[in-house]
């Protein structure tokens, strides 16, 4: 099963993205975005972006588990990763977002 966007609507009105990996895991979070053409080329900027290795921000969160966030050309960060147990398994989900991100399709929810 390929990787595919949702794309959902929050409580409180804000439009954002996840990206799921085949397996159904989310492996990338956005921001919240007013309004839900934002949130779309959001989803655009990671296809982009994904497959380029310097895009990736490799970090620690608050309490010290491996994550990442990938940015935008410009440097603004349009993804957030979950925390992971080992840089390993960081990197491992670095490239799933890599191998999933640009063919994925987006299934609006919101």
């Amino acid at each position: 099963m390929a990787g595919k966007f949702l794309l959902k609507k929050a409580s409180d009105g804000q439009f954002y993205f996840q990206l799921k990996a085949g397996n159904g895991e989310t492996i990338l979070t956005s921001e919240m975005y007013a309004a839900k053409p934002s949130a779309t080329n959001g989803i655009a900027s990671v296809k982009t972006n994904a497959p380029i290795d310097e895009r990736y921000e490799r970090k620690t969160n608050k309490s010290g588990k491996p994550m990442f966030n990938l940015k935008a050309s410009n440097a603004q960060v349009i993804g957030t990763s979950e925390s992971y147990s080992s840089e390993s398994a960081r990197d491992a989900g670095i490239a799933s977002v890599k191998a999933n991100a640009p063919s994925a399709t987006t299934d609006d929810q919101s």
